[in-house]
């Protein structure tokens, strides 16, 4: 038995599930940009106790102001694409000797019914738990006006470029002025699963099937999955770059930028039998004939310090098939 885990946004499902849910609400998209551009920073300052990706749970409080449901998140997920070549490539593992997993940042409405559309059971699944309905209950009169206020200063830093003035003014609202609220406190149990929580949602997955890390192929793309990346990449297993960002692509054993997954299938192919050494050699071939248009630009990371060239390709398909959520963290 062989065993695989994706990241959902990006490998598995081309949109930004979150964005697509703030967008529901008047200049939610601008909000969202800015929050995620924080939720970079504070990961690369490497602030105590956040993981990136937490800017789930900070939109939390907007959600709840604009009353946004559990429904709605459903709805976007039951229109939600999926990336080209998934399918096939789920259905292509799950006939072979292949246990297919998924771990998500994105809320459990959302990851569950993707992944179950991919015929990945939901034991297989970890995502964000999210009881919106039961969080929209706690809103307080006198959160209202903190909130708006809090969504207009936000607006006026729109685009995210000022790092200084993004910090200091998201400082001072997300953990000095909401956490007094009752918003701010339901808010704050929200635990989104990136970064080290990831590695962690892994690790249970492994020990339950008995699989330490080296048996293990990974799939990510972005800043919340380059802990994981790592983490399976530095045991010895295969960490898969798909179509990704500059926070990602250095902690990875091999990349993959293509409009298709299911590209993948010929390198692994060579896991089972030959692990690491089978699969560098299928990706070094691969790597000599080179990608064409859209399709199939393969590279060994291993041990390559220069990654702007890759980095270009990456940027340029991963533009083209996850469009505007491209260009977030």
């Amino acid at each position: 038995m062989n065993f695989i885990c994706f990241d959902l946004e990006g490998p598995l499902s081309p949109q930004d599930n979150a964005y697509e849910l703030m967008k529901l609400s008047p200049n939610g998209d601008k909000v969202f940009e800015v929050i995620s551009y924080y939720d970079d920073l504070l990961t690369l300052e490497e602030r105590e106790g956040y993981e990136p990706g937490d800017t789930l749970a900070l939109i939390v409080p907007f959600l709840i102001l604009h009353n946004i449901s559990e429904d709605d998140i459903k709805t976007l997920a039951s229109k939600a694409g999926l990336t080209g070549g998934a399918f096939e490539l789920v259905s292509w593992l799950k006939a072979g000797d292949w246990q297919v997993f998924c771990i998500s940042t994105s809320y459990e409405q959302y990851a569950l019914r993707i992944t179950q559309r991919l015929g990945i059971p939901s034991q297989n699944v970890a995502c964000t738990q999210l009881p919106l309905d039961k969080l929209r209950q706690s809103l307080e009169r006198e959160d209202l006006k903190l909130l708006r206020q809090a969504e207009e200063d936000i607006l006026a830093l729109h685009p995210p470029t000022d790092e200084e003035k993004i910090k200091q003014n998201l400082d001072r609202f997300f953990w000095q002025q909401l956490p007094s609220t009752k918003t701010g406190k339901v808010a704050s149990q929200v635990k989104p699963r990136g970064g080290r929580r990831k590695v962690a949602a892994l690790n249970r997955f492994a020990e339950l099937h008995h699989q330490p890390l080296p048996s293990w192929v990974v799939i990510g793309d972005s800043i919340t999955d380059f802990r994981m990346l790592k983490e399976v990449d530095d045991g010895g297993g295969l960490a898969i770059a798909f179509n990704a960002n500059e926070y990602a692509l250095p902690y990875a054993t091999m990349s993959l930028a293509s409009s298709l997954l299911s590209d993948l299938k010929e390198v692994l192919e060579a896991w089972p039998e030959g692990h690491r050494s089978g699969v560098e050699k299928q990706v070094k071939e691969k790597e000599k004939t080179g990608g064409k248009g859209d399709r199939g630009y393969f590279h060994w990371l291993e041990g390559k310090k220069d990654l702007d060239e890759v980095l270009k390709v990456h940027k340029r398909i991963r533009r083209l098939v996850r469009e505007e959520a491209a260009k977030l963290g």
